[in-house]
């Protein structure tokens, strides 16, 4: 029992300090919002009195509950649909072993070396001319697209994991591509689909630079662009940026704690494995 406390040891400090790493900004950040508006805290004092309605008026001062809408709307119309292309694409490169598949799969690895920034002035062009600039389809065709490259890798590596005798089995069986993809290999990649499913949330929540491209009305943006505008009306006010800044921030952390559970079976499962 000593010799694996023992050695266990380093990585309970590790893992402490890593924890405390993270912990310890939002901390001070939440902190700072409990103060009295107009004062510039300092490191972390928790007030005798906390001022919760900071949060309060900073929602409201955000428009919070209007970017909250916009960012649903723009996350319920790529993840899932974004999941569901990567998940039947990589089903195919991986499981059915297509003509060219490991040609389709070497393009959109070629997608995942493009800096981001390169991208946005072509597709600002393209939704140009598609008539879409200022409305949210032309903000959720382009990240569904964008996620591409990476939701195949990450679904292409779970599927590779399963071994083909599940599919040759249920074609033996008369179940055919199409059915076995739907009965049998997604009930197996749950994991890796509610890991990519958190992944893209995230990244489609915090979506900044082509939010502010894209769309110029600032209720259509997502959350992202919500902080940009509180923090050039308030950037003086260092209590009501915090709390502004821990209300974006919130759905992203509950996201997260929720379906970590799923992340963590995903890795364990081999879903990252290369």
């Amino acid at each position: 029992m000593l010799d694996r406390l023992r050695d266990n040891a380093p990585k309970t400090v590790l893992l402490t300090a890593a924890a405390l790493f993270s912990v310890f900004p939002l901390l001070s950040m939440f902190s700072a919002a409990l103060q009295t508006q107009g004062t510039a805290p300092a490191g972390i004092s928790f007030p005798t009195s906390p001022n919760w309605h900071n949060f309060v008026d900073a929602w409201n001062v955000a428009n919070i509950t209007t970017l909250v809408r916009s960012s649903a709307v723009l996350v319920l119309g790529v993840v899932p649909i974004a999941m569901l292309i990567s998940s039947m694409a990589a089903y195919a490169i991986a499981q059915l072993r297509i003509p060219f598949g490991n040609v389709f799969f070497l393009l959109l690895l070629l997608g995942l070396t493009l800096p981001y920034e390169i991208v946005v002035v072509p597709l600002y062009y393209q939704m140009q001319s598609l008539g879409l600039l200022n409305t949210q389809l032309g903000l959720i065709l382009p990240l569904i697209g964008l996620n591409m490259p990476f939701a195949v890798f990450w679904m292409r590596t779970h599927f590779q994991s399963v071994p083909l005798e599940i599919s040759e089995s249920s074609l033996v069986d008369g179940a055919g591509p199409w059915r076995a993809f739907r009965h049998i290999q997604l009930p197996l990649a749950v994991p890796a689909l509610a890991s990519l499913g958190v992944l893209m949330f995230l990244s489609t929540w915090n979506q900044f630079l082509l939010a502010i491209v894209l769309i110029d009305d600032p209720d259509k943006r997502t959350m992202a662009g919500a902080l940009q505008g509180f923090v050039g009306a308030h950037s003086t006010d260092v209590v009501l940026l915090n709390a502004g800044a821990l209300l974006i921030m919130a759905p992203t952390i509950l996201v997260f704690v929720v379906f970590q559970k799923y992340f963590i079976r995903a890795m364990l499962a081999g879903a990252v494995k290369g």
